[in-house]
């Protein structure tokens, strides 16, 4: 009898441990796959044959959805690489996380057209997007800082500095402007600011490169949290 039901309490445990698996968190796992295998083709038998109608922590970020059910600041980082993973957007989007705070930068002309600062309408949906999923934890959000950036046209020459600032700047202006009038957060948590050409991720000859440095930047952070500086940030994506 000691021996069955030593039995019993092992397949008990068992089946215990096949259902925790079988709630694993579908975009959490699919993000971590990928980022130890890119090429992979398939992600996992697993979240392939989840059921739709399973209860997660995430909701849908397919095609036009917002985000309805988001109660913690970490999760808006989930939800926007879910969504840039599931849009294709990730040669233009890149969303990382740190230590309280959401990163988030949009590259090759996503927002705006060449020399311009006005919001394109694939902008406008994946802005849309994100203020939604700001909105129920705007209370726990400290700051939201957008910076705006440009490339130096000519790699022996530094930018007409007028026309590099105000550029830089608008844009930036642009899309805090953007999220103000959503009304989803208090005007006083929200920065924009104008680096021009002065914050490269890329040398300015190639032009792969000079696309790289084309970019605005969002970075948000947590109440509560330790003050974060873009050095400190971009330190932390060089480690990465």
């Amino acid at each position: 009898m000691t021996t069955y039901s030593d039995m019993v309490t092992l397949l008990l445990c068992f089946f215990v441990l096949l259902f925790a698996a079988s709630t694993v968190d579908n975009a959490k796992w699919q993000i971590l796959v990928r980022s130890l295998n890119p090429n992979a083709s398939v992600v996992s038998q697993i979240v392939n044959e989840m059921s739709e109608g399973e209860d997660t922590e995430m909701v849908s970020t397919s095609g036009d959805a917002l985000l309805t059910d988001i109660v913690s600041f970490d999760q808006l980082f989930w939800q926007m690489r879910r969504y840039v993973e599931e849009n294709d957007m990730s040669a233009d989007v890149e969303v990382v996380g740190g230590d309280g705070y959401t990163f988030i930068t949009f590259k090759n002309n996503i927002l705006f057209d060449g020399d311009k600062y006005n919001l394109k309408p694939g902008g406008r949906t994946i802005l849309d997007f994100l203020c939604s999923g700001i909105s129920p934890i705007s209370g726990d959000v400290k700051e939201i800082r957008v910076l705006g950036h440009t490339n130096q046209a000519d790699p022996n020459r530094p930018n007409e500095v007028r026309g590099d600032r105000f550029l830089a700047s608008n844009r930036a202006a642009e899309v805090l402007v953007y999220i103000q009038e959503k009304s989803i957060i208090d005007p006083k948590k929200l920065v924009s600011i104008g680096y021009g050409q002065f914050y490269p991720v890329a040398p300015f000859v190639e032009e792969e490169d000079r696309l790289r440095n084309r970019r605005v930047e969002i970075l948000i952070t947590e109440a509560g949290a330790v003050d974060v500086s873009l050095e400190q940030v971009y330190a932390q994506l060089g480690e990465d």
